[in-house]
């Protein structure tokens, strides 16, 4: 038997109304957030070393900006609209750090319908204070035919410390 966790499902464009809303909830672990240093190539100190990073104006290691960027990306792609949306455009404003250990909650909200299948998002990310971390919008084509698929398994990938 399946878990409808692990389906990946969409709305299409022709479902969606203006107003209609999504979350999807990511926490930032020790393991993730060197593997997005290694996968982005963004190896700032300010991420990596915790000497370094007590220094700085963040007085700890914080997450790359575009990690919580990414989580939009992957609220969009497997929650709404889901598989088969294509991403055109992103506005982000990053409103304080993101830390180890915060839990980020991606919401999404249809701001508007457009021509040629186009819906803008409004996009507000907040950590598990209910404190704003980013907010942007987010323009993509939305599918127009309805589709559903098993969620891949990913490997454990994991970083010896």
């Amino acid at each position: 038997m399946t878990d409808t966790l692990d389906i990946l499902e969409n709305i299409t464009y022709d479902e969606l109304q203006e107003g209609d809303s999504a979350t999807y909830v990511k926490t930032l672990t020790e393991d993730e957030l060197v593997l997005f240093a290694a996968v982005s190539g963004d190896v700032s100190p300010v991420h990596l070393d915790s000497e370094f990073a007590a220094e700085s104006v963040f007085r700890e290691r914080v997450a790359h900006g575009m990690w919580s960027g990414s989580l939009i990306s992957a609220a969009l792609a497997t929650v709404m609209p889901g598989p088969g949306t294509i991403y055109l455009e992103q506005s982000l404003a990053f409103k304080r750090p993101v830390k180890l250990d915060d839990t980020l909650t991606v919401h999404l909200t249809v701001a508007s319908k457009d021509r040629k299948n186009r819906v803008t998002f409004t996009c507000d990310v907040r950590n598990q204070n209910d404190e704003q971390v980013v907010f942007g919008d987010a323009k993509v084509i939305a599918p127009t035919q309805k589709m559903s698929f098993n969620k891949p398994t990913l490997p454990k990938i994991t970083i010896e410390h």
